[in-house]
């Protein structure tokens, strides 16, 4: 038992559906808002990587324990998502679950390993299309990422209202690349191979890698995730061909499904927020904006201009981001006349979450994400005054 009777490590019982009523009130709802259009007092901002290894509390945890360990481990998931929310008290409006996008291949039954200064590794990717008999042909979510449902449950709890909480995964040509390239790549070579040699069953694989994270992500609602995003982190590395192909029919499945599925549950789940970031896909903004696709936010990375994001979405969705995380290696003074030219780009009364463009880097210093945020906060209050 993790918290009172909250979350249990009983595997063999249904994991339980929690409501609003199950946690502590809520005491800044501002996202929230903003991703229902809303008209909010100032703009609301979190961050990609808030927690890791740019912060000194978190490589401690990490000297101790290794990467994959803290993600299984509630609890120390649970610690390390609190630290960059206890950190810059009052400066962020959302927290993310502690975990990887690559649970989903772990669970699927493809080993991956966190090299140090490597990154992510999978011993034994996919190579042909013989290697999909090696997936596992039905995951059960509550089993087999049981642990990242009670970190959620934990976190929700500890955060004690402060902030929501998103739940995330990888879309799914992200993590086929990622399973068949074995890590990084700068080509993704291997990958993009199996869309021309074997097309069909690469959508077989997608499909089935879509169902997983259809099931992950209303389980992490269930559990108590707030708000949902989906990272589609190789997007840009596609063709606008080859990504209406083999990236937008399962991105577009995502939150239809899902939200089906949370109906069911209760209705008032299925209107939990979700953001899509397709990384780099400059030509995809209309098509993941559009009405029937049902995302309520897109993230966008830096090399998108804001008042282009703006008007080729048309007011549709809430547009997240922007600023190129080099930024936060700037004086501090430079870093607030940035924010100053991203917020008035961006308006800051409505359909607006700062972020940056993709996620922190360790060799980041925290002091300088303190002053991101803090111009973010004092800017967009002036500007809304």
């Amino acid at each position: 038992m993790l918290y009172g009777n909250m979350v249990s490590n009983d595997i063999a019982k249904p994991y339980p559906v929690y409501t609003d009523q199950d946690f502590p009130p809520l005491k800044n709802d501002l996202i929230l808002r903003v991703a229902r259009g809303e008209s909010v007092e100032r703009v609301p901002v979190w961050i990609m990587r808030q927690a890791g290894r740019y912060l000194p509390e978190f490589r401690e945890v990490r000297a101790q324990h290794d990467f994959f360990t803290i993600c299984r481990n509630p609890s120390l998931a649970c610690l390390v998502t609190l630290q960059p929310i206890d950190r810059y008290a009052g400066l962020l409006d959302a927290s993310i679950i502690f975990s990887d996008i690559l649970v989903v291949p772990q669970a699927m039954g493809l080993e991956v390993q966190m090299l140090e200064k490597k990154g992510p590794h999978f011993p034994d990717p996919l190579v042909d299309p013989t290697h999909l008999a090696r997936l596992k042909t039905k995951v059960d979510i509550e089993t087999d990422l049981r642990y990242v449902l009670e970190a959620i449950t934990l976190t929700r709890q500890k955060l004690d209202g402060r902030v929501p909480l998103f739940g995330f995964v990888g879309a799914p040509w992200t993590l086929m690349a990622y399973m068949i390239e074995g890590g990084g790549s700068k080509t993704l070579s291997k990958a993009k191979a199996w869309l021309v040699k074997w097309p069909e069953e690469s959508k077989d694989l997608l499909q089935r890698i879509t169902d997983v994270v259809v099931d992950f992500l209303v389980a992490q609602v269930k559990a108590g995730a707030q708000l949902l995003q989906v990272f589609d982190s190789w997007a840009g590395e596609l063709s606008p061909s080859h990504f209406a192909t083999f990236s937008l029919p399962y991105l577009k499945q995502i939150p239809l499904r899902v939200r089906a599925a949370l109906r069911d549950v209760n209705p008032d789940l299925a209107s939990t927020p979700m953001v899509v970031f397709a990384r780099g896909a400059h030509y995809a903004l209309e098509s993941l904006s559009s009405p029937n696709i049902e995302y309520d936010i897109m993230s966008l990375d830096w090399t998108i201009d804001p008042v282009d994001a703006r008007r080729r979405t048309g007011g549709r969705v809430t547009l997240q981001g922007n600023a190129d995380p080099s930024l936060l290696y700037a004086p501090k003074e430079t870093i607030k006349q940035e924010v100053a030219t991203m917020l008035e780009k961006f308006g800051t009364k409505e359909r607006y979450i700062a972020n940056l463009g993709h996620g922190m880097y360790p060799d980041h210093d925290p002091e300088h994400l303190r002053a991101y945020l803090e111009a973010i906060r004092d800017e967009s209050i002036k500007l809304n005054s």
